[in-house]
C-alpha cells in the first residue's frame, strides 16, 4: 500500500506519516485503500443484526473472533525466546499454554470460530448493551452523542470472562487439571476462577499486593468460585522471595505477579498458565466486544467519530477497537481512536518501543512493545488493572503504525468524571474505565466549544461495586494524584535486554 495513493483524511494523514522510510518500501506492492465513509457495514465476518432498525441491543452473538493481524499492512514483530533471542517456536510455549491457544497466538487467519460450548456460556451475559449516555450529554451541555459499550453485565462484572471462558475451555479440552495466573485489581482473577468452576479446573491466583489489600471482596469472589489466592510478591516462589528480600513492603506489580505464576506453571507438568491481557490470543477473544458494537451502531444508523478506551495491558481496548480498525482499512469509516492510560503508569505515552520481558523476573518471552522497563513498579493507584509496565505488542504495533493515539490522565480527574457519570447514568464504574470516561468528557466538552456533533464511543469495561473504598477516599478528599519517577523509569529502562537485529 503506497501512501501516495491515500486520499487526504485524518486517518490517512496519520497512516502516511507512519509509513515513511522502510515501511513505505515494504508496503509498496499492497493494494490501495479508498477511504469513503459508509453507514452500512460489512457483515462478512458472520455477525448479523436480527433487530428492526433502531433496536440497538438485539443482535446475534458473534460466532467468530476477529484477528487484526490478517489485515495489517505491516505484520507485527515476532516474540523472542528469553534465552536465545530467536523467534519463538510452538514447543517453546507448550509448557505454558494448550496447543490451540498457541496456534491462535501466532495465527494469520482473519477469523477464528468460537466453540459452541463457549457460545453457550457467553449467552449468560452476551450480547452486552450499547447505551447512549443522554443524561451525561445533558449535564455537559454538549452537542456530541456519547455511547458506551457496557461489559459489566458478565458474572465477574467486567470484560475479562470473554477470554477466561475460552482459555479454561481449551485447557480442559487438552486434559489440563490446574491453571495459574496473576491479577491486578482482581477482575481477571475472578473471571478465571468463574470459568474454571464451570470446567472443573483448579485455579491458583497471585494478586498484586496493593490490590489484594485494597480490594478484599475481589479475593473473596475468587475464593467463592473455588480459587486459591496469594498476595504477590509471596514467599511461595523464588521470584516472590527475591522481591521480598529486596523490599519487604513491596506493593507488588503485575510484572512480579506474572513471574510468580509463570514460575509455578513452568515447574509443574500438570499445570498451565493463563494470561488476562497483552497476548495476541487474549485480544483476539475480546474482539467479540467490537463485533457486537458494530452491529449495534448499525442498528441505530451511527458511525463513531471518536473511539476511546482505557489501556493497561490492552485487552478491552483492542477488543473494542480492532474490528473498527478493520472497517477503517476497508474504507468504511474514519474514526479517531484514542487510548487512555494512568499518568502514574504511562507506557504508551512515555515508554520506549523495544523488546522487553513481560514479567519482572525475565521468565516470559521477549515482546516488542511500549514499555517502562520490566523492573518498573508503578505507584499503587486505584486502577490496579492498569498498573502494567508494558503494553500489548499488537496495541503497540498499531500505535506505531499511526492507527491510534494515546493520552495519560491523573486519577483525581478520572474519579471526578466517574461521579459525573454515576450521578447521571446510574452505573458506578470500576477505576479502570474512569480513564475512558474522563477522556470522553474532555472530547464532549471540546464539541461544546466547537459546536461539532460528533459521535463518541467509549469502552465501559466493568463496574466498580468492589471498588467503593477508592470512591470513599476520593469523596473524603484523601485521594492524591500519583506520578512516575523519571529516575525510577530510567533505572528500569537500563535493565532492558539489548537485542541485536
Amino acid at each position: 500500500m503506497a501512501t501516495a495513493l491515500l486520499p487526504s483524511s485524518p486517518f490517512s494523514d496519520r497512516l502516511r506519516r507512519s509509513f515513511r522510510g522502510v515501511e513505505r518500501s515494504l508496503l509498496g506492492s499492497a493494494p490501495s485503500l479508498k477511504f469513503t465513509v459508509h453507514k452500512k457495514l460489512s457483515h462478512a465476518h458472520g455477525l448479523k443484526t436480527r433487530a428492526v432498525y433502531g433496536d440497538v441491543n438485539k443482535v446475534e452473538i458473534p460466532r467468530q473472533w476477529y484477528n487484526v493481524v490478517a489485515d495489517l499492512p505491516l505484520k507485527p514483530p515476532p516474540a523472542l525466546h528469553p534465552k536465545t533471542h530467536k523467534p519463538l517456536k510452538h514447543e517453546d510455549l507448550s509448557p505454558l499454554f494448550p496447543d490451540e491457544l498457541i496456534r491462535q497466538e501466532v495465527s494469520d487467519d482473519r477469523f477464528i470460530p468460537i466453540p459452541d460450548d463457549v457460545i453457550d456460556i457467553y449467552k449468560l451475559w452476551r450480547p452486552t448493551p450499547l447505551i447512549r449516555a443522554k443524561r451525561l450529554e445533558k449535564l455537559l451541555g454538549t452537542p456530541a452523542k456519547i455511547y458506551y459499550k457496557y461489559e459489566g453485565t458478565s458474572p465477574a462484572g467486567s470484560h475479562k470472562p470473554n477470554t477466561a471462558v475460552p482459555q479454561a475451555w481449551y485447557n480442559a479440552q487438552q486434559g489440563v487439571k490446574n491453571v495459574v495466573t496473576e491479577t491486578g485489581a482482581g477482575q481477571w482473577g475472578s473471571s478465571l476462577a468463574f470459568a474454571c468452576s464451570l470446567f472443573g479446573l483448579n485455579c491458583e491466583v497471585w494478586q498484586v499486593r496493593a490490590s489484594y489489600d485494597q480490594k478484599p471482596y475481589r479475593k473473596l469472589m475468587m475464593q467463592t468460585w473455588g480459587a486459591q489466592v496469594h498476595p504477590s510478591p509471596s514467599s511461595i516462589t523464588n521470584a516472590g522471595r527475591k522481591i521480598l528480600q529486596e523490599d519487604p513492603l513491596s506493593p507488588g506489580s503485575l510484572g512480579i505477579a506474572i513471574s510468580e505464576a509463570v514460575e509455578v506453571a513452568a515447574t509443574h507438568e500438570d499445570t498451565k498458565y493463563c494470561l488476562g491481557s497483552v497476548l495476541n490470543h487474549v485480544l483476539l477473544h475480546q474482539t467479540i466486544i467490537g463485533e457486537e458494537c458494530l452491529s449495534q451502531l448499525e442498528a441505530v444508523g451511527e458511525t463513531p467519530d471518536v473511539i476511546i478506551g482505557c489501556t493497561g495491558g490492552g485487552s478491552n481496548f483492542g477488543g473494542l477497537t480492532f474490528p473498527f480498525i478493520r472497517e477503517m482499512l476497508k474504507g468504511r469509516m474514519d474514526p479517531l481512536i484514542r487510548a487512555v492510560e494512568p499518568a502514574a503508569c504511562p507506557s504508551l505515552t512515555e515508554g520506549v518501543y523495544t523488546y522487553d520481558y513481560g514479567d519482572t523476573a525475565g521468565m516470559t518471552p521477549l515482546m516488542k512493545m511500549h514499555t517502562l522497563g520490566h523492573d518498573f513498579v508503578p505507584d499503587p493507584i486505584h486502577a490496579g488493572g492498569l498498573r502494567y509496565h508494558g503494553m500489548a505488542p499488537l496495541i503497540s504495533h498499531v500505535y506505531e503504525m499511526g492507527f491510534m493515539e494515546a493520552i495519560a490522565i491523573p486519577q483525581t480527574e478520572c474519579f471526578q468524571a466517574a461521579l459525573q457519570f454515576a450521578r447521571t447514568e446510574g452505573l458506578i464504574p470500576a477505576p479502570e474505565p474512569t480513564h475512558a470516561i474522563a477522556a470522553a468528557i474532555r472530547e464532549a466538552l471540546h464539541c461544546k466549544d466547537t459546536g461539532e456533533e460528533k459521535v463518541i464511543l467509549m469502552a465501559m469495561c466493568g463496574h466498580g461495586h468492589f471498588d467503593l473504598a477508592a470512591y470513599e477516599k476520593y469523596l473524603q478528599g484523601n485521594m492524591v494524584d500519583l506520578s512516575y519517577s523519571n529516575e525510577k523509569v530510567q533505572a528500569s529502562l537500563a535493565a532492558i535486554p539489548h537485542i541485536v537485529p
